[in-house]
C-alpha cells in the first residue's frame, strides 16, 4: 500500500485528483467505482472545475457506485444517488445511462443485490474511490462483514449512523439499512484510492495501514490489494 500524506483536505483532494485524471485521460472509456459522503466532495469538485476549464469529457466514462441507503427512492434528496448528481454528474457530461447505483427502493432486497453483482462482473473498475469509517468500515461494510462478502444490504453500526446524521437533519431521520458493494467486489478493482481526513479517522487509518489484516476492521483487507493508494491529511495519519 502506498501511502501519501497531504497537508490539508484540500491537498489531499487534488492529490486525489490527480490520479482521477490520469485514469481519465489515459482511458476515455474507464469505470469509475465511486463513493458518497463528505470526504470525496473535494475531489468531485475538482473534476467539475477540470472538466469547465479544461474540457475533460466524461461522455463514455461509466460509474458504479458503492452504496444507497434501503427504502429511499433515488429521487429522495438524501439518497446517494441524489448527492452524485448533485455534487458530480449534473455537471459533467456524462450520459445518466451510464451511471450506476444501487435501487434503493428495491422491493427484493435479494434480486437486487443479484442485479448490481452482476453489473460489477461486467465493469471491472479501473479505480475505486474509498473513504473510510471511524470504525474501520469501508462502504458501509461494517466491523465483522466477511473478506468474501459481495453486495448485500446491511444494518448500519450506530457509529456509522451517528457519522452519516451531520448530513441530516436529525439523527432519527438516518436510515438504518443500506446495500452495499461486499468487500470481495471492491477487492476487484485494478486500482483503489482511499481517503481519510480528519483526527477522528486516525484509529482507522492505523488499523487499515498497520493493523492485523481482520474482519474487524474491514479496511484492513486492503493491504492485501496489489494497488492500492492511501492519501491522508496530518490529522488523519497522525497515529502512524
Amino acid at each position: 500500500m502506498k501511502v501519501i500524506i497531504a497537508k490539508d483536505y484540500d491537498d489531499m483532494s487534488e492529490k486525489a485528483f490527480g490520479i482521477m485524471l490520469e485514469t481519465v485521460k489515459s482511458n476515455p472509456n474507464a469505470v469509475l467505482g465511486l463513493a458518497t459522503g463528505s470526504t470525496p466532495i473535494g475531489l468531485y469538485r475538482n473534476m467539475v472545475r477540470d472538466h469547465r476549464e479544461n474540457g475533460t469529457s466524461y461522455k463514455n466514462i461509466r460509474t458504479v457506485n458503492l452504496d444507497e441507503y434501503a427504502g429511499l427512492e433515488g429521487t429522495h434528496p438524501q439518497s446517494y444517488a441524489c448527492f452524485m448528481r448533485k455534487n458530480l454528474f449534473d455537471q459533467l457530461d456524462i450520459q445518466e445511462k451510464n451511471t450506476n447505483i444501487e435501487n434503493g427502493a428495491a422491493k427484493d432486497a435479494d434480486a437486487e443485490c443479484a442485479r448490481y453483482n452482476a453489473l460489477l462482473e461486467e465493469m471491472p473498475r479501473d479505480i475505486q474511490i474509498l473513504g473510510i469509517g471511524s470504525n474501520g468500515h469501508i462502504a458501509f461494510n461494517e466491523p465483522g462483514t466477511p473478506f468474501g462478502s459481495t453486495t448485500h444490504t446491511v444494518r448500519l453500526a450506530e457509529s456509522t449512523i451517528k457519522d452519516n446524521s451531520r448530513l441530516f437533519d436529525s439523527i432519527d431521520e438516518v436510515p438504518r439499512a443500506a446495500f452495499t458493494m461486499g468487500l470481495k467486489n471492491i477487492m476487484q478493482s485494478k486500482k483503489i484510492v482511499i481517503l481519510a481526513n480528519g483526527a477522528n479517522k486516525a484509529n482507522a487509518v492505523y488499523g487499515l495501514v498497520k493493523g492485523e489484516v481482520t474482519e474487524r476492521v474491514p479496511a484492513s483487507v486492503l493491504q492485501l490489494h496489489p494497488d492500492c493508494v492511501l492519501i491522508c491529511d496530518e490529522a488523519a495519519a497522525s497515529r502512524l
